[in-house]
């Protein structure tokens, strides 16, 4: 049986994968075991604007209350937003539904431990075995008195927006900044920090109905705000995902930085005012190799980890380092926030260019970007981890090895939040590795759709 926890929390397709019953079991389970050795838990709850998160929020909310649980409901928040609000709160966990870049038909919930960190495997397993299994045997549920009840608190998102901007002391004025908040988790509180921080700010795609999230907009789809940068004559574009946990930003030019760009940026400028702990950058293997150049030309160390920021955040904690993330905008600023934060990590970024009074573009010259080219292969669920079995997927992927080998490579990874396998080409010559990348995912699609 598959796994229920992926890299992400619990994801599916809200009211056939992710159903009520299931919201009902993990907001049980997490009760019981985030707080087990609590009279009567504190659980924070706050959700993205996808139509289907207040019916699952009702349902989870149900299960924390049965277990004699206290849910403290904050509303539409970014999901670094939850993580920073439990520590701030003293709630005993955090939880969030959003099913971040995906589309609507997706929703997902996924929790934070006392300290606003994702949990590790073991803490998921302990919850998996009580949701298949049921609680331990012995466990009584309470009655009368004792049942929860979900409470709501209404000054959350003014704490995380002057949280947002206590991560830096530097003023906007005379900054134009275009913000595509992708109609989702960021859509109030992002253009408000950065109004109230000088900024001049045109907002696009901040009116959310329940079903627009991340439609054709957004940090997976900033096409439309790097025209809007141009039009508008702005120094920078900003676009979040529906959660507001990862980042894209536009230069003046109308191009698109990237999470590798930004963390280069940003690395740069706090090994400049030694502030880059152990002077490491912490990234996945998806970044791209022109970022490796540019740290080895910088004289900062990078360590690599396998796709997903809970193992970028695994690595950060355990050598002391503050700054690591992906090259899709999930940066994590560890002496900020425990979590990924495009809106730290836009403040950030905003920081270094009134810092340095450069430009973005300038900026981003740090770096040079290699061609790379991705394919994600749409396949069963069930099927998405069996690339690496199938004798003619492997025959491709062992003859592209070969064929990149010296220069460039071959990245083939199942999602961990969605049915795909992503297949990624970096090498010489962007033709060549687009029609490489199709054929295999294509091969790909075809063998693991069953």
């Amino acid at each position: 049986m598959a796994r229920l926890f992926g890299t992400d929390g619990v994801r599916g397709v809200a009211n056939q994968d992710l159903t009520c019953e299931l919201a009902f079991k993990l907001g049980q389970a997490g009760a019981y075991v985030l707080a087990s050795n609590v009279h009567r838990p504190t659980i924070l709850v706050g959700r993205d604007t996808r139509i289907s998160g207040e019916m699952l929020e009702s349902a989870l909310v149900a299960g924390i209350c049965s277990m004699g649980g206290r849910a403290v409901l904050v509303g539409v928040l970014p999901t670094p937003a939850i993580a920073y609000l439990t520590r701030y709160y003293e709630a005993d966990a955090g939880v969030v539904i959003s099913a971040s870049h995906n589309t609507v038909e997706y929703n997902g919930i996924k929790f934070f431990n006392n300290q606003g960190y994702k949990l590790p495997d073991a803490v998921e397993d302990q919850m998996e075995e009580i949701i298949r299994n049921g609680l331990p045997e012995g466990k009584n549920l309470p009655i009368g008195g004792e049942v929860g009840r979900p409470v709501t608190q209404r000054n959350a998102q003014r704490r995380y927006i002057d949280f947002a901007k206590e991560t830096t002391g530097a003023r906007f004025d005379g900054l134009h900044i275009v913000v595509d908040c992708a109609q989702g988790a960021s859509y109030q509180v992002a253009p408000t920090v950065l109004q109230e921080m000088g900024a001049k700010v045109s907002v696009y795609y901040h009116e959310p109905d329940g079903t627009n999230i991340n439609e054709n907009c957004g940090s997976t789809h900033p096409e439309r705000l790097c025209e809007l940068v141009r039009e508008l004559g702005a120094d920078i574009g900003l676009a979040f995902d529906g959660d507001a946990d990862r980042l894209m930003a536009v230069d003046e030019r109308g191009q698109i930085i990237n999470g590798d760009q930004v963390m280069c940026i940003c690395a740069a400028h706090l090994k400049q005012q030694g502030r880059l702990r152990g002077n490491t950058l912490v990234t996945t293997v998806m970044s791209n190799m022109g970022l490796d150049l540019a740290l080895k030309e910088l004289g900062i160390n990078n360590e690599k980890t396998k796709v997903g920021d809970r193992y970028v955040l695994e690595n950060m904690l355990q050598n002391g380092y503050c700054l690591g993330g992906e090259q899709s905008g999930h940066v994590i600023f560890l002496d900020h926030n425990t979590t990924g934060d495009g809106l730290i990590t836009a403040l950030q970024l905003l920081t270094v260019m009134v810092e340095s009074k450069q430009s973005l573009s300038r900026l981003a010259k740090i770096m040079t970007m290699l061609p790379q080219s991705q394919y994600g292969a749409r396949v069963t669920d069930s099927c998405k981890y069996d690339y690496d079995k199938d004798e003619e997927i492997k025959a491709a992927i062992d003859a592209l090895n070969k064929k990149y080998e010296g220069r460039g490579r071959l990245l083939v990874r199942a999602s961990g939040t969605e049915p795909l396998v992503r297949v990624m080409i970096e090498g010489p010559d962007q033709k060549e590795m687009d029609q490489d990348v199709y054929d295999l995912a294509k091969l790909i699609e075809k063998k693991l759709n069953k």
